[in-house]
């Protein structure tokens, strides 16, 4: 399998609208455990709807990893990762959830 992303260009602006959505409705806080990871913290009522997103991104952009557990306080943490080639991208993504956070 490539490590590369594969989802159509034209499809691209509707999952990034479909991070957007999720980190406007639900996003909580943003950490950055390490270069090349990001932690999401997310209400715990968007979970399902998290991880399938979550699903849908790894199958298509194989670099991606992503893993879901609970905090102290029974949060939601997505963590999102990739290699060093690609942390740049998931610098990104953080970067756009905070902004997302802040203009809701």
């Amino acid at each position: 399998m490539p490590v590369a992303c594969t989802l159509p260009t034209a499809e691209r602006p509707l999952r990034v609208a479909e991070f957007d959505a999720l980190f406007a409705d639900a996003l909580l806080d943003v950490d950055r455990p390490e270069p090349g990871r990001v932690r999401l913290v997310l209400n715990e009522a968007v979970e399902e709807r998290a991880r399938e997103l979550a699903q849908r991104e790894t199958a298509c952009c194989s670099f991606f990893t992503f893993a879901f557990h609970r905090d102290e306080q029974g949060r939601l943490q997505m963590d999102v990762g990739a290699p060093a080639e690609h942390s740049a991208v998931v610098e990104a993504l953080a970067v756009r959830a905070e902004a997302t956070r802040a203009a809701s």
